[in-house]
């Protein structure tokens, strides 16, 4: 998407769903529920929002914020921003339509949003998240809203609102660099995972991981389709996160360090498991002590095996380091020789993390060690 916006305003006046929201509010303190005259009339106009192009439906003027110039008009395409505009305000209109109460909900973001809708109970949560990761999946603008006409209803019977300030601008970053960062706020909200103030950890995925079940293919694939993709990006891998992280940082979509050690350790996780009838995670295992089991039972390669343990352990940052494990973890693979994922994930963690300025020469230490030293694992 261009970056123009076209917006020419003298002042900022609220977009037409807050204000709704506020006419409804204003006519509930005086007792009498429902939207004025003139709400109701734009509300009327946005129906014909839903099959009409942007700019093309004079009935939705007056509830469009974004402006257009006569430049834009004249323009071959119109701004990004009215473009999102025009498409949040067609899908407002029609949830607010079947909608008893003010359809927009301040900070409630669509992964929310869908995970109360899987909490009412009105339809099961394949179909629910379906329809969530179909949106998360589009590939443009145009196949996104798409998707949401159909979900929107399903929200509004639910009675289930949703912040449409949020979604404009999640709309209007969708066809950029932001998209990564909408995609993940969207899974964190709707999985959400252990927060700082909740209970227990949840267990990593490759401690739970169960060989031969149902699934299990299927989601060792999930994983592995996250490889050279930012953490959250993958709508497949969103069920397996179990990262901490406050209800601030999952509405925002912030990529954390927690969240990108996990993601790298799932995702080689998943190329080492597959195939694999014995499980690939065990304690005490470190890239040394495995290095040091797969020269033992090769009995050759000795050189190449000292080459590659060198190149990890010499690793500048997290970043490099997951990519010489990831080509670790295809030779102990084949010698179905285990790691320990606990330790890979903190090592993902803490490597280059300046909180922590002695982790990686306390992790080269130990793992050069284990590598020359025959080690005692709990089992290989």
């Amino acid at each position: 998407m261009s970056t123009a916006t076209g917006n020419a305003r003298s002042s900022l006046r609220a977009y037409f769903w807050e204000e709704a929201a506020d006419d409804w509010r204003a006519h509930v303190q005086e007792g009498r529920p429902g939207f004025s005259e003139h709400i109701t009339r734009k509300l009327r106009g946005l129906r014909e929002a839903i099959s009409g192009e942007p700019g093309t439906v004079p009935a939705m003027r007056d509830a469009h914020r974004v402006r257009l110039t006569d430049i834009a008009r004249q323009s071959d395409r119109l701004p990004d921003l009215y473009i999102a505009e025009h498409a949040t305000l067609a899908l407002f209109g029609r949830h607010q339509q079947a909608a008893t109460e003010p359809a927009h909900r301040p900070r409630a973001g669509l992964g929310t949003a869908c995970r109360q809708l899987r909490g009412a109970e009105m339809f099961s949560q394949s179909a629910v998240e379906r329809r969530l990761m179909a949106a998360a999946t589009a590939q443009d603008l145009h196949e996104l809203v798409q998707h949401l006409h159909r979900l929107i209803p399903l929200l509004a019977q639910a009675g289930i609102g949703l912040d449409y300030t949020r979604l404009l601008y999640d709309f209007a970053v969708w066809e950029g660099p932001g998209r990564d960062r909408v995609v993940r706020s969207w899974g964190l909200q709707y999985t959400k995972p252990s927060t700082a103030d909740d209970g227990a950890d949840a267990a990593p995925y490759w401690v739970r991981y169960a060989p031969g079940g149902v699934d299990s293919g299927a989601q060792l694939a999930a994983l592995r389709s996250g490889t050279g993709r930012e953490a959250g990006s993958v709508p497949a891998m969103w069920p397996h996160y179990t990262t901490r992280i406050s209800t601030i940082l999952r509405d925002k979509g912030a990529l954390t360090r927690d969240l990108i050690a996990e993601h790298a350790a799932l995702c080689l996780y998943g190329r080492h498991q597959q195939g694999r009838s014995r499980v690939m995670h065990v304690p005490g295992i470190s890239p040394g002590t495995a290095a040091r089991l797969l020269l033992a039972k090769n009995g050759s390669g000795q050189e190449a095996l000292e080459r590659r343990i060198g190149a990890l352990l010499t690793s500048i940052d997290s970043g490099e380091l997951a990519m010489h494990l990831s080509g670790l973890v295809t030779v102990l693979a084949r010698a179905e020789i285990a790691l320990d994922y606990n330790l890979l994930r903190a090592a993902l963690r803490t490597w280059d993390d300046p909180k922590w300025p002695d982790a990686q020469s306390v992790l080269r230490t130990r793992w050069d060690r284990d590598f020359r030293v025959v080690s005692k694992p709990n089992s290989s």
